[in-house]
């Protein structure tokens, strides 16, 4: 989740939210790719969860990667809860359960992604090893009940963990029992923006059916090949989901200002305060109308805090972010990213996957977001498979990574990114069907040898 943000200027007119967000235009040679990513830690010695606070704790691992790395500590009340990269963009945070998670600085290439990801990597397993901790691949904990999961001292997930569930009954789950992976995207203007938003939004349940790794919870198999994807059904409606909205004529940045005006505040960060303001309008902050903060008008971080609270399938800020996948292994992490910069960042490849999507009406796209979480590849939209699609999809995102023609020190494109995913599009098995077929056969029926197998 977003690291909170600090700036006091007051917001006087709606058209300021609506500029924030058309602040994030940037010309195509300025165009970026951040990726995220989440891991669980665990113990090696016995696979049991790994707690804040201890010697070998999530703040011993945090303490560790900032000698190693040299990044800026993030402390909220008195404990580390991030590392900032000043220099680079980058940032590292923790979940609400423990999940580690790099937000990648914003780089031009794929191969620049696949290197920080491999450093990240050998960094915290560097540090890990000397705590006896590691590292799961998989897109959900697969053995912890919730209540065994261990929970972070981050004031917004206090917040959050009282408010889920009054509007959902898997918000908890979400928060801690989830790992994704993201890459974030630029856009030059409103028209692009929203081509991009409606493409990736039609797109992403295929990229979830792709990247599908969380078969997994409470030690067995759960009916589903993303369990992740399957949670965001039942988080919170008023914020998650398909936003059918942002395919009506007319769509752009005024009106998802208005349906984020409409999706009610988590909380209000005052200096190093957050006020509980679950449920409450923003549209009240605005107006200075809150009751539980009598007079206090919005500002520019209390925008920028509460966009970050938006959790659709493809979520707009000052960049678009491609919410859909399960997290996997490192070639995993770096196939999401190449998915979606081969599509989105190459204009033949995004008239071509218009093309693929366009004829899609709302209640088709619902109905795919509904199907892939169980089907995945076997799901099926306008008559054809998402096997099918997938295929086609990935071909225009080949061509468009081509196009690029981003080479490495080797010589080679960016293309060879796309092999993990290919290879899981031309067999039709998800990560999450083989590692069923391994818990039904050489695995014997349990979960724990995903401890040693499905590890950074």
């Amino acid at each position: 989740m977003a690291r909170d943000v600090s700036d006091a200027t007051p917001i006087g007119a709606r058209s300021e939210l609506v500029e924030w967000i058309a602040s994030g235009e940037k010309p195509r040679e300025s165009w970026r790719l951040g990726t995220e990513h989440e891991k669980v830690p665990f113990y090696k010695a016995d696979a049991t969860p790994v707690p804040y606070e201890g010697e070998r704790g999530i703040r011993a691992l945090l303490e560790g990667m900032q000698g190693l790395t040299g990044w800026q500590p993030i402390i909220e009340n008195g404990h580390p809860i991030g590392l900032a990269d000043e220099e680079g963009g980058g940032a590292i945070s923790l979940e609400p359960g423990g999940q580690f998670e790099l937000s990648g600085a914003p780089l031009k290439t794929l191969h620049e992604t696949a290197a920080e990801t491999a450093l990240h990597l050998e960094q915290v397993k560097a540090i890990g090893e000397r705590l006896g901790v590691g590292f799961l691949t998989l897109g959900m904990s697969p053995l912890w009940t919730r209540a065994q999961t261990p929970v972070m001292p981050k004031a917004r997930y206090r917040i959050m963990t009282d408010y889920m569930p009054k509007v959902g009954t898997l918000g908890l789950d979400m928060m801690y029992r989830t790992a994704t992976v993201q890459v974030n995207m630029d856009y030059a203007s409103e028209a692009d923006m929203v081509k991009k938003l409606r493409v990736s939004l039609a797109l992403q349940p295929v990229a979830t059916a792709i990247f599908a790794n969380s078969p997994f919870t409470d030690g067995r198999p759960n009916g589903f090949l993303s369990m992740r994807s399957q949670i965001w059904r039942d988080t919170d409606r008023d914020r998650t989901g398909m936003m059918a909205f942002a395919f009506e004529d007319g769509f752009g940045y005024e009106r998802y200002v208005d349906w984020a005006l409409d999706v009610p505040m988590y909380f209000v960060k005052r200096d190093s305060t957050y006020h509980d303001v679950a449920g409450a309008s923003f549209r009240d902050l605005f107006a200075g109308k809150l009751a539980q903060l009598p007079g206090e008008r919005a500002t520019q971080s209390d925008w920028a805090n509460h966009v970050s609270t938006l959790f659709p399938e493809v979520r707009l800020k000052r960049y678009l972010e491609m919410r859909g996948a399960d997290v996997g292994g490192p070639e995993h992490i770096t196939a999401l990213s190449a998915f979606w910069t081969g599509l989105l960042y190459d204009e033949a490849a995004l008239d071509g996957a218009w093309e693929l999507v366009k004829a899609w009406s709302a209640e088709e796209r619902e109905r795919l977001r509904v199907d892939v979480p169980k089907q995945a590849l076997r799901a099926t939209i306008g008559g054809r498979s998402v096997q099918d699609v997938a295929r086609d999809a990935l071909a225009l995102s080949r061509q468009g990574l081509a196009r690029r023609g981003c080479r490495d020190a080797q010589g080679r494109d960016e293309t060879h990114h796309l092999d993990h995913a290919g290879e899981i599009v031309e067999t039709g098995r998800t990560i999450a069907e083989r590692l069923l077929e391994r818990y039904h056969g050489a695995w014997g029926g349990s979960v724990l040898p995903a401890f040693r197998e499905c590890v950074f």
